[in-house]
């Protein structure tokens, strides 16, 4: 029933967007008069702002056509590696460039799409042969295709390295997680060095990363501790409608997710919304642009699987399971101390409300086997967490970072 009656009002609201936007239209359209006097301009922007605020979104694109390169353009273009039935591989080919370090982005299946990285990806295209985690939204995925879960995901992670393939060439093979996938990724980098499997990476970046959430907890932390288990199956389970390709498959909305992140900052989403509409009566419609943008990556949302998420809940958020030592995968134990040759960087924000200080830079302490030298930490001061990934202090401060400990340990 929860995600029926959140249908009915998103058809209902996409309605009144699209009659919202045809009247700002109208509003503001040189050949009525009315738009030449403030009530009109005034009407005009606040429509605009609530067509905004409730059309319907998919999936967003990358739209990353092109780089620069020593001072070069260099057209770009989008490959699928490998395609799997929740997610596939996907490459930023630089036309006309060949070798250097092959990147392995993985993007957070934490609600949105892998387009949350947009930044992330074009920052490190003139440095880097990137590839993505194109994580697939849980409501397009038949029943028939099985399940999901965290394990799946490891599994999913490990595959992708190795497509990747032994020697890399020149610079090899690394790997960047963004926020959620820290605790994978990092049981992966673990799973493929006991293994002493040739495509392990030569390095994992973590970028603000639940590794241990009893170190500064946030309130998503609370959120996720202070009800048992069964509390979330209850509540925020709900079954795809018929409309959808996954029809009668378990998730966790996207739509839950974004009204969880949303509330977490409600005072400062209403001010940015106030501020979009005080742009348009101006006419500084390049500011409003900009904060419509993010928005309209901000409010695409994707499901996740229900085994997926409860069991993430479980072993990253309830029992801790990594750092204490107890995370297993398909019951073999995931143990931290077998990484002795792939460099880590624990990258922090100062200011981020998701995952507190402490977290990600946890996982430098549990590879206990890990020379210093191959180990190190970055803050970035004044940063939140979208900052970290996206932005100017992601550009201009933390990039740099990345790419200098790549091509330290390539």
């Amino acid at each position: 029933m929860l995600y029926d009656s959140y249908e009915f009002q998103r058809s209902m609201l996409s309605g009144a967007s699209a009659m919202a936007s045809f009247g700002a239209d109208m509003l503001s359209h040189p050949a009525n008069p009315f738009s030449y006097l403030g009530g009109g301009t005034v009407i005009a922007s606040a429509l605009q702002v609530f067509a905004h605020a409730n059309a319907s979104r998919g999936k967003p694109e990358f739209g990353l056509h092109h780089t620069t390169i020593d001072g070069r353009e260099v057209a770009v273009r989008e490959e699928v590696v490998l395609r799997r039935p929740f997610g596939q591989l996907k490459r930023f080919v630089r036309e006309g460039v060949t070798g250097g370090p092959k990147l392995l982005i993985v993007a957070p299946m934490s609600g949105h799409y892998a387009t949350l990285l947009r930044g992330t990806v074009e920052r490190m295209l003139p440095s880097a042969d990137v590839y993505v985690t194109d994580w697939r939204d849980a409501r397009s995925v038949p029943l028939g295709d099985g399940r999901f879960d965290l394990d799946d995901y490891i599994d999913y992670l490990i595959a992708f390295l190795e497509t990747m393939g032994e020697n890399a060439g020149e610079g090899g093979t690394h790997m960047l997680a963004v926020c959620q996938p820290s605790v994978p990724c990092y049981a992966a980098v673990a799973l493929m060095s006991a293994d002493r499997n040739p495509c392990r990476p030569k390095t994992l970046t973590l970028m603000g990363g639940p590794v241990d959430t009893r170190e500064a907890p946030t309130a998503v932390n609370t959120l996720a501790t202070e009800r048992p288990h069964s509390w979330f199956e209850q509540n925020v389970i709900a079954t795809v409608p018929g409309n959808y390709p996954g029809a009668g498959r378990k998730v966790y909305p996207g739509f839950l997710q974004l009204a969880g992140f949303m509330s977490m900052n409600l005072g400062n989403h209403m001010i940015s919304h106030f501020e979009m509409y005080k742009h348009l009566v101006q006419g500084d419609g390049e500011s409003a642009d900009a904060s419509k943008a993010f928005y309209e990556e901000y409010r695409s949302v994707c499901d996740m699987t229900a085994e997926f998420y409860l069991q993430t809940i479980e072993t990253v958020f309830q029992t801790h399971a990594l750092p204490k030592g107890e995370m297993t995968h398909r019951g073999r134990p995931v143990d931290p101390a077998a990484i002795t040759d792939v460099a880590l960087l624990a990258i922090e924000g100062e200011r981020d409300d998701i995952s507190g200080l402490g977290q990600t830079k946890a996982a430098l302490t549990l590879a206990t086997h890990l020379p210093e030298d191959k180990k190190r930490y970055f803050m970035a001061e004044g940063a939140g967490h979208y900052g970290i990934f996206n932005g100017s202090k992601w550009r201009d401060t933390i990039a740099p970072v990345v790419e200098q400990w790549i091509a330290a340990n390539a």
